[in-house]
């Protein structure tokens, strides 16, 4: 890949991040929005749309940086570990979507554990469609190491969020990581394809 490629990934993933983020804003935020326009303030809303779209740009670089990092872990764990990195990556998806239920339930105080339960199983069902879309572009041996960078990968970056004290920046930065993810995951195939030789 070439840096032209490069850099049309990195921007047009940053873009993705940016846009979804501020969009998901005007609804999981939309009593920051409610406050600047009755009555109508137009550089606080201003601010608001930087905020917004500047915390989806922060939230594309995370996505960024987990997606190559996982690209040289992956080679890492095939050299070392050979046919038994496959199980694993299998290992560390169950443990994960294990952790993301059973220990964000027992950090919370006085909660249902069903809404981690949903929040766990949505992100492992959009992972495996993620997954099964490349198998379907690429080949068989993409559906584990594609199904391991969405659910652990994702899991990871999301971290910081699930650290945080509101949960509306749970949801802010979830959407775009997982659509950040999803799209370089399924892009990445079409920008290292050879390309045919000029005439």
């Amino acid at each position: 890949m070439n840096s032209r490629k490069w850099v049309r990934l990195f921007l047009t993933t940053l873009l993705i991040g940016g846009v979804l983020t501020l969009v998901s804003s005007f609804i999981i935020k939309k009593e920051s929005y409610a406050a600047v326009l009755q009555p109508f303030q137009i550089f606080e809303l201003l601010g608001l749309l930087l905020f917004f779209s500047g915390l989806g740009f922060i939230f594309s670089v995370i996505s960024q940086m987990g997606f190559f990092a996982y690209l040289t872990i992956h080679q890492f764990g095939k050299g070392l570990f050979k046919r038994s990195w496959g199980l694993i990556q299998l290992f560390l998806i169950a443990f994960v979507i294990f952790d993301l239920i059973y220990f964000r339930y027992q950090a919370a105080d006085n909660v249902s554990v069903w809404p981690y339960v949903f929040t766990s199983l949505g992100l492992f069902v959009v992972s495996l469609a993620v997954a099964w879309k490349k198998t379907q572009e690429t080949n068989r041996q993409a559906f584990v190491p594609a199904l391991f960078f969405m659910v652990v990968v994702t899991s990871v970056e999301w971290v910081p969020a699930l650290r945080a004290a509101s949960p509306d920046y749970v949801w802010l930065m979830i959407i775009p990581l997982v659509i950040c993810n999803a799209y370089q995951l399924l892009i990445l195939h079409r920008l290292t394809r050879d390309q045919p030789a000029a005439k």
